[in-house]
């Protein structure tokens, strides 16, 4: 197991606004720490940007303590917003600013944010309708000062009418100066929902010393990463694992961030290789697995400026690393981690990746897997995975009893069934949920997707159990096929014919479904629990 006492030396005291965003900009003000759009920003302009969002805030009488919920797209403003809460002592709840009404009526209620600060593009659908009893407050970013008359108006007719004010009015007639409130290390600075992959996102409880774990841990004591990277992460700041791949990862070391508010695209991503010459690009397998599609189809990407990519939020089936290692020369790093544990916990090091496998522990955190009986499992034998380390989750937010079942200890189980090879290297099977047992055998879907996954024709796959009239499970295959005008009476007997080469008999799906997309989370993890939905 790996030294779970590493970086231990946190301070008692300790705000994340003084670690991430102050201390770089007092070393090095000029340097450039965002890029992207509108402009580039120093640190010492990011530092500002905190401090007035953190003078706005405590203005309007947010304690510390108090959520702030943020439907912001990745953005200077996102990175104010988040930090200038924290500054102030309240905690930080970023959320999808792509999600739908349903959603933030739930974070909205679930959190009890006495304010919100949203973007103007998803207002309306977050804010239209009733708003929870606790909520005082609206901002709405990406308005211009002459749409609003709040220069008319005091915070108490304000916070009386239950109305929205906006957000770049009040942030330019702030200070920007701001003493941090003196927040412990212990300290709730965050909450992070997960996914929805599952079912119902709930949300986890980080202190202020859990970046701190992280940061020095995965992103510098594993990617090496330094002062003259340029990280670009397709995934998005409202999550744990664009939150440190885009935001606090680069301002530990003093790197550049490269920000992009919209949605992921294959030919967005080749611009910005192109126009901002990202050295660490980090994705998901999904996305991954586009590029090479769109490559295929005559996608220019230029990787040269890249030295590492790194995959997590699923396994990163071995023929896509293989396929993408051969295509442009990039290793990608798969790894994988948890909103639980707020970033990795197993990853792949540079030089040293091995296809099919997600790595070794992380410095700083230990794993084990574990029969039903909680007893450790011999070297390739299917188990459950716990893991722990300093950045692991508090709890999740007003559900002591999901907290109960998630946590034993300083453990924390992830729901995730895996295998460990006599040299120490992880490989993922698939989610407790997801494994299926075939003829008194386990099957993997993940194995299963690979093998599907070398097939020339196929994109996308994913696998889930079903149930036969007795009652017995068998793999059912939803496949998404790079050509849809294919004959696919005749494909399908090529899949299968190919798949009896490549796996054995029972683990081959009994059904094939070919499907335009396959349903994902904003995060880009496949939802799983839909397509067994589908075929109960």
């Amino acid at each position: 197991m790996a030294d779970a006492s590493a970086h231990t030396d946190i301070p008692a005291q300790l705000n994340i606004a003084g670690e991430f965003v102050s201390r770089p900009a007092r070393a090095h003000p000029e340097r450039v720490a965002i890029l992207g759009e509108p402009r580039p920003f120093t640190y010492r302009e990011v530092e500002e940007a905190v401090n007035r969002a953190a003078n706005v805030l405590r203005d309007w009488g947010c304690q510390p303590g108090d959520r702030v919920l943020i439907v912001l797209p990745d953005s200077i403003d996102f990175i104010a917003a988040f930090f200038g809460a924290a500054k102030i002592g309240a905690i930080a709840v970023p959320v999808n600013s792509m999600a739908r009404a349903s959603d933030y009526a739930y974070y909205l209620s679930d959190t009890g944010a006495r304010i919100a600060i949203v973007h103007k593009s998803v207002y309306s659908e977050c804010l239209s309708g009733p708003w929870p009893p606790a909520l005082r407050l609206a901002a709405v970013a990406g308005e211009c000062a002459s749409e609003t008359a709040d220069r008319e108006r005091s915070m108490m007719e304000i916070f009386a009418a239950r109305t929205t004010v906006s957000w770049e009015e009040q942030c330019e007639r702030a200070s920007t100066e701001c003493a941090a409130h003196p927040t412990e290390a212990s300290d709730p600075a965050f909450f992070l929902y997960t996914s929805g992959s599952g079912g119902t996102p709930k949300a986890a409880i980080h202190r202020h010393a859990d970046m701190i774990y992280t940061s020095r841990n995965y992103a510098q004591s594993v990617l090496g990463l330094r002062s003259e990277d340029r990280t670009y992460s397709v995934s998005k700041l409202f999550f744990a694992y664009g939150l440190g791949n885009g935001m606090y990862f680069p301002f530990s070391v003093g790197a550049g961030t490269i920000l992009d508010p919209s949605r992921p695209k294959p030919e967005r991503t080749a611009e910005i290789l192109v126009r901002f010459r990202p050295t660490v690009l980090f994705s998901v397998p999904t996305f991954f697995a586009a590029l090479l599609r769109e490559a295929e189809r005559g996608l220019q990407l230029d990787c040269s400026s890249l030295r590492m990519a790194v995959s997590a939020g699923e396994a990163l089936p071995a023929e896509i690393f293989e396929q993408f290692k051969k295509t442009f020369g990039v290793e990608i790093l798969d790894a994988i981690g948890s909103t639980e544990m707020l970033h990795m916990f197993l990853a792949s090091r540079p030089g040293g990746a091995r296809a099919g496998s997600c790595g070794t522990e992380v410095p700083g955190c230990d794993a084990k897997i574990v029969d039903e009986h909680e007893n450790e499992v011999a070297a390739n034998e299917i188990g459950n995975l716990w893991v722990r380390g300093g950045a692991a989750f508090a709890g999740y937010w007003n559900k002591s009893e999901l907290t109960s079942q998630t946590k034993r200890g300083d453990w924390v189980l992830t729901g995730d069934k895996f295998t460990k090879d006599a040299d120490g290297f992880f490989h993922y099977c698939g989610r407790a949920d997801d494994m299926m047992k075939v003829a008194g055998m386990w099957v993997s879907p993940g194995e299963v997707e690979n093998a599907l996954l070398g097939h020339p024709q196929i994109a996308e796959v994913a696998v889930v159990a079903r149930a036969n009239e007795n009652g017995l499970l068998h793999p059912v295959a939803y496949v998404v096929l790079k050509n849809k005008n294919e004959n696919r009476d005749d494909l399908e007997k090529q899949i299968r014919e190919w798949l009896r080469k490549k796996i054995v008999s029972f683990k081959c799906p009994q059904e094939i479904h070919f499907v335009e997309n396959l349903p994902k989370t904003a995060t880009g993890k496949i939802q799983r629990f839909r397509l067994r939905a589908v075929t109960d």
